[in-house]
This record gives C-alpha cells, sequence and structure tokens, in this order.
C-alpha cells in the first residue's frame, strides 16, 4: 500500500514530556527546520523545573496548558504540531501532507480562538485555507520568513565596541528598545515589551547581548536551545544608530559566543521583506534551510 493511501491517524501529547519521548527524534532529525519547535520544548522544561525550584523567581506560566499533536501512519510518524498559548500553531515538516487537515480540524475543537499558524510555506497555506473554511475567519500573510543556520562564523568589518551580556540595570534600556522593536519589526503596539524584559533578564534558559560602544548601541538574544543549538532573536539597533556595522557585530559576537560554549549549531529567522539583514546575516556564514511562513487570523 502506498504512503499516501494510509489512513493517518492523530494523538494528542499531555505535555512536553511525552510529545518529546514520541515526537522528538522525528524532530531532531530535522533540527534546524524545527528550532523553533525544540526550542520552546526546552523552554517549557526549563520553567517546569524553575517553577518547582525553591525561591525562585519565575515568570508566569501559560494559564491555559500547551497543545502538543503528532501524526502518525501506521507506525510511520509523518508531522506534529505545537501550540503555546496565546500564539499561534506551529507545524513540522511532514512526510504526508495529508496530516495538515487533521491538525487543523483538532485545533479547530480543542483551541477555536487560535490567532494563527507557521510552517513551511505549503503546510502553512493549507492550514489558513481548512480553517477560513470552517471558520469564516480571514486571515492575512504576517511575515514571510526564512530559516537560516550556522556553524562558522565569518567575521565582519571589525567596529568600535565589544559584546556584554545585559544586565539588571540594563532594564529600562531593554524595555524601551523592545517595545520599538515590536513596533517596527512584529507591527505590535508594544504593550509586552515589558514581560518580554523580564523574560530575557530573568529566565535562565536565555541570554541577552549588547554591543556597546562607550553606551548601547545594539542588542541580541540567544534562547531556545536545541539538542546542538539555539536561536539568536530580538536583534534591534536604534534607527540613529545604524549603517555603522553595530548590529552585524553584535550577533557575530553573540553567535560566536554560543558556538564557543560547545554548540554545534546557531539559527536564526530573518523576514524575506528585509533583503538587507538577509544579505548581512548570509555574509556571516548564515545558511539558508527553508522557508516559511507566518499567518494570523482576524
Amino acid at each position: 500500500m502506498a504512503a499516501s493511501d494510509r489512513a493517518l491517524r492523530l494523538q494528542r501529547a499531555a505535555d512536553v514530556d511525552e510529545f518529546e519521548r514520541v515526537a522528538g527524534e522525528f524532530l531532531r532529525a530535522r533540527e534546524a527546520e524545527h528550532n523553533l519547535m525544540l526550542g520552546l520544548c526546552s523552554s517549557l522544561r526549563a520553567m517546569k523545573t524553575t517553577a518547582t525550584a525553591p525561591l525562585a523567581r519565575t515568570v508566569a506560566a501559560p494559564t491555559v496548558r500547551p497543545y502538543f499533536a503528532i501524526v502518525t501512519s501506521g507506525d510511520d510518524l509523518v508531522a506534529a504540531a505545537m501550540r503555546t498559548p496565546p500564539y499561534g500553531a506551529i507545524l513540522s515538516k511532514m512526510a504526508d501532507d495529508r496530516a495538515v487537515d487533521l491538525i487543523a480540524d483538532d485545533l479547530l475543537a480543542a483551541a477555536p480562538d487560535l490567532v494563527g499558524v507557521l510552517g513551511e510555506k505549503d503546510l502553512a497555506l493549507r492550514f489558513v485555507k481548512r480553517w477560513t473554511k470552517y471558520t469564516q475567519r480571514t486571515h492575512r500573510l504576517k511575515a514571510a520568513e526564512r530559516i537560516f543556520q550556522l556553524t562558522t562564523v565569518i567575521p565582519p568589518t571589525p567596529v568600535a565596541g565589544r559584546l556584554r551580556t545585559a544586565m539588571a540595570g540594563d532594564r529600562s534600556l531593554v524595555t524601551r528598545w523592545f517595545a520599538e522593536f515590536l513596533r517596527e519589526a512584529l507591527h505590535e503596539d508594544g504593550s509586552t515589551a515589558d514581560a518580554m524584559a523580564d523574560r530575557w533578564l530573568n529566565t535562565g534558559d536565555r541570554t541577552l547581548y549588547i554591543w556597546e560602544d562607550g553606551q548601547p548601541v545594539s542588542i541580541c538574544g540567544a534562547a531556545g536551545r536545541t539538542p546542538n543549538g539555539i536561536r539568536i532573536g530580538a536583534v534591534y539597533t536604534p534607527p540613529q544608530l545604524r549603517g555603522r556595522g553595530y548590529a552585524s557585530n553584535c550577533v557575530a559576537a553573540a553567535s560566536q559566543a554560543q558556538l564557543d560554549s560547545g554548540l554545534r549549531y546557531v539559527f536564526l529567522f530573518t523576514d524575506l521583506a528585509n533583503p538587507t539583514s538577509n544579505h548581512i546575516y548570509r555574509a556571516m556564514g548564515y545558511e539558508q534551510v527553508c522557508d516559511v511562513d507566518e499567518y494570523r487570523f482576524a
């Protein structure tokens, strides 16, 4: 019987531990493509550990349980999906595209308030078409992105300054820059910048870096540990300081610091609407992996 003729079966995992136990090997086989899912699993595990540690300062855990789904064809796992409320669903690579339909149908029952979905272009679009057909909700493409992976840093043209780790005393600056980053890069109102600063400065599974040239001039962060890597994100330089190489040196130095810590890979997502940043990252040694689309529902 051809794989495309086999019946598919969806099962939900009760928690992140069960999800990783069942889907971990499947996700790790394509670590770069699944770096966001693997990184979120790592963060959820860290949150559980922190929540049970005595006298630990924690970031509030989600009030709605995360969603985990695995789709199988016979004995073969062909797809996985997850959602950490209040964010959208994330789709894995799929050995059988029909799995998208099962995941969409299951989420219609489990999370009718779903705000969006992220996945490889064809998979995300198939999900959106099915979701909007049954919900009659409109949708928009929020971002067309590209996943990159780095194994060796190609140093950019050096600039003045140095990399350092952000500290509690940087909180006011970090909050202000995150608000600007959210408005500019993610087209959000910036109201979550304070909570975002808390996550970056007060949780042990992520590191926020600052490039300093007499004063802070650029930031980027490393979070979302995978088995062999980590993801760079939250890259921001104020408009008046751009074009001087600060962001390139900040990201390159932060990426090198992560490789020096023993990791094999560093990942990042880029917005395809920004050709400048895509060129900068390629020149730094980041190599294209795949394209993903993020949709939002009205």
